[in-house]
């Protein structure tokens, strides 16, 4: 299949060089179009309440496809820091447990929302990469038989480093841990199915792979774990419908749909029903090996540039984020996007993170130009 055949689909490729998508990904017409639907609809009609919620429950259907969940195992909520938070205000009562489990690799609001938590303070335990990687031993040392919660990211979001979720499953829940997942640098490129790989807990955004725009982030949590959740982070939205107007008697939704709280943002919902429809029509497993190819061609020329990789050095345990040491990455990126190219500069970094409508020839030229500057 040829996928480059879908770049008309994308405004931006016309004069840009877009390899950010570890950022923000590039806007399909489809999607630019929802956001433009909405709009009118409000101007048009005043009020759009239940042509919104709609198209809330069909996005919740599409991310559940997505990653091989049911629908009810689904909560749309407006970022992963507030899922995370949400989570983890569910967890301070159990009887036994009280150890967290989380990684030097994590994006840095785990570590913020898990410092907070006064409860746990003192049962924080950090699992430390090594040349860029996580050793499944590191987890087997620090995961223990008082672990209430494994928190891991898919990918990181500085090299590209892609996690075994399966065999971390395996090791965590061995232990009786629970395992969280944060897939923003995964879903919408590497395919995931939540039961296969045996995650309990997952969460992501829309902006970057997804395809969307800030202002909306999906959870799943496993059916029959959310039963047994009481999320203190709440709100009219995560109750039964039968009692969202009753102020003195809240009955949480059934489901994972009791962690969602208030409005949300259904302009941004509205793009990420068109994005998650493109991902899903274009195919996951297409996507992959396409980048793939894409991430082979790249490690291999940039080393022949003379740049310096921070990650894996093969594809076997990375996605298509390619990271190059730099020095004052932000003033790198800035240059290159002067030559219309866009990358995400990360502490001493350029990341250049195709999707599947970049070209070897996006990436050829974005290697040529840093080879350049630096």
């Amino acid at each position: 299949m040829n996928l480059n055949c879908n770049r008309s689909l994308f405004p931006i490729l016309s004069s840009h060089t877009h390899l950010a998508s570890c950022s923000q990904g590039a806007i399909a017409i489809p999607v630019s179009k929802a956001i433009e639907d909405y709009h009118q609809s409000l101007l048009n009609d005043g009020t759009n309440w239940g042509a919104a919620l709609k198209k809330a429950d069909a996005a919740r259907g599409l991310f559940a496809q997505l990653i091989g969940a049911e629908k009810d195992e689904v909560a749309i909520l407006c970022s992963v820091s507030d899922v995370f938070s949400s989570i983890m205000s569910t967890l301070t009562d159990h009887p036994k447990r009280k150890g967290l489990v989380f990684t030097d690799i994590d994006f840095p609001t785990v570590g913020h929302i898990l410092y907070a938590q006064k409860t746990f303070k003192d049962h924080l335990s950090i699992v430390r990469s090594f040349n860029n990687e996580i050793p499944l031993e590191q987890y087997e040392k620090k995961v223990s038989n008082d672990t209430l919660l494994t928190c891991i990211p898919h990918v990181n979001y500085c090299n590209g480093y892609k996690q075994d979720v399966k065999k971390i499953a395996d090791i965590v829940h061995g232990k009786g841990s629970l395992l969280f997942v944060d897939a923003y640098q995964s879903a919408g490129h590497i395919p995931i199915n939540v039961k296969e790989m045996r995650i309990d807990m997952l969460a992501t955004g829309t902006r970057k792979y997804l395809l969307g725009i800030p202002g909306v982030a999906f959870s799943y949590i496993r059916k029959e774990l959310a039963k047994e959740l009481n999320p203190r982070v709440t709100g009219w939205m995560g109750q039964e419908e039968s009692a969202a107007f009753d102020l003195l008697n809240p009955i949480p939704a059934v489901g994972t749909r009791r962690f969602e709280t208030g409005t949300p943002a259904f302009i941004s919902i509205y793009a990420a029903y068109e994005a998650l429809r493109v991902l899903l029509e274009v195919g996951i497993n297409n996507i992959e090996s396409h980048l793939k190819n894409l991430t082979q061609f790249g490690l291999q020329y940039g080393l022949e540039k003379g740049l310096s990789l921070a990650g894996p050095l093969t594809i076997e345990n990375r996605t298509s984020l390619m990271s190059f040491h730099v020095e004052n990455a932000p003033l790198v990126e800035a240059k290159l996007r002067e030559r219309k190219i866009i990358v995400s500069a990360r502490k001493n970094v350029i990341r250049i993170a195709p999707h599947f409508y970049n070209t070897q020839d996006d990436i050829q030229l974005a290697l040529d130009e840093l080879s350049q500057i630096v």
